[in-house]
């Protein structure tokens, strides 16, 4: 392979890498893949240091985020995360010890307190949405989602007799402040639109988010402000989502509304996140475990692939994120797609991300011969 010497400046980078359980290790392991051809190409160092997190790390240690693995997470640049959740847990809600808290415990001892999902249209997938061509041509939005308050971080428990129980929802105006600050600056580099996502006509949390968020709007007047109830949100979503440049929201209004933007997409497998905050950032797939998957080889682990381009981006290697945009971006308009996205003809999860490390090998199209790739041969460069 011919390394890539036009504005060449390696890098050395630390990974942390949480696959995390059922599909996480499949998809995760396609992300590395690409990230190695990335390395190679472009002349990059990346060392990676796996960790365990969620029901594989419970069946090890008992713990859903061992202290390794948090100490692992801060000593990284990086972190790429897969995917947790196991049906035994999720079957049993008297389970005292969950996968999913592991990633919480890892958002708080991280600092992770807003994560960040674009969503983007593929043009050669809008016939995949079950939702109209003609309502998501030319969706490009962002959700920022506040992610270590609310009602997920809140106290929690239930009566004596069992008749009750309740979950706590708070916030502070600081905290508010600073995942604000960010989505204003983000609608500031895109088309200057923020929505403010919010159930102020009922959550005194909620009024809180508006009048913060109304005293910020002052200081970045060229940012078009506009507030919805998270119902109304819900809806606008999917009647005209190219409506939306920039939603900004609190934790459990974003872990909904970020998951029901990936019905625009077509698959839930196809968008990335990145959660960012005062320490090492993470970025991970917004989909779940699909434990019901896991070991198959059907996965499709471009969510998980674009996340590694993210965490690029991160890294300031803006080129090297676009080549693997660009190739996940010419592996669909060949249809060479998993079967979630195409369930008569497709290929596997670990062909898929030999295909994408192919094309972001060869430096123009016209070098990939894709005739054999169903039969179960690799293209040829």
């Amino acid at each position: 392979m011919n390394r890539n010497t036009e504005n060449f400046r390696e890098m050395k980078k630390n990974i942390a890498v949480l696959p995390g359980d059922g599909i996480g290790p499949e998809v995760v392991k396609q992300a590395k893949k690409v990230l190695d051809v990335i390395a190679q190409k472009y002349g990059h160092d990346f060392k990676y240091d796996d960790a365990l997190v969620g029901a594989s790390a419970i069946d090890q240690t008992e713990d859903p985020l061992p202290e390794e693995t948090i100490e692992i997470c801060r000593n990284a640049d990086a972190v790429l995360f897969g995917a947790i959740g196991d049906p035994k847990y999720d079957n049993d809600p008297k389970a005292k010890v969950r996968p999913e808290q592991g990633l919480l415990r890892l958002r708080k001892a991280l600092g992770l307190y807003a994560n960040i999902r674009p969503v983007q249209l593929f043009e050669s997938l809008a016939h995949r949405s079950p939702l109209k061509e003609e309502r998501i041509k030319g969706t490009d939005l962002v959700v920022y989602r506040e992610l270590t308050g609310g009602i997920y971080f809140g106290e929690k428990g239930r009566s004596e007799d069992g008749n009750l129980a309740f979950d706590h929802c708070e916030y502070t105006i600081s905290e508010i402040e600073r995942i604000s600050e960010m989505a204003f600056e983000a609608a500031m580099r895109r088309r200057k639109k923020l929505t403010l996502v919010d159930k102020a006509n009922v959550l005194e949390t909620s009024r809180l988010w508006r009048e913060t968020v109304q005293v910020m709007a002052v200081n970045y007047p060229e940012v078009k402000v506009e507030y919805l109830f998270v119902d109304n949100a819900a809806m606008q979503v999917i009647q005209r989502p190219t409506q939306f440049d920039v939603i900004l929201t609190e934790n459990m209004f974003g872990d909904i509304i970020s998951d029901e933007t990936s019905v625009i997409t077509g698959s839930i497998g196809l968008l990335p996140s990145a959660s960012v905050g005062e320490q090492t950032s993470l970025f991970e797939p917004i989909h779940g475990s699909y434990p019901q998957a896991a070991g198959k080889d059907i996965a499709n682990p471009i969510a998980t692939i674009l996340s590694a381009a993210l965490m690029l981006d991160s890294f300031e290697l803006f080129k090297e994120a676009n080549s693997i945009r660009t190739a996940v971006n010419r592996s669909i308009s060949q249809g060479l797609v998993t079967p979630d996205l195409n369930p008569s003809s497709h290929i596997t999860c670990s062909r898929a991300g030999d295909v994408i490390s192919l094309l972001i090998e060869a430096e123009v199209p016209k070098e990939v011969n894709f005739e054999n790739m169903f039969e179960g041969s690799l293209p040829v460069i």
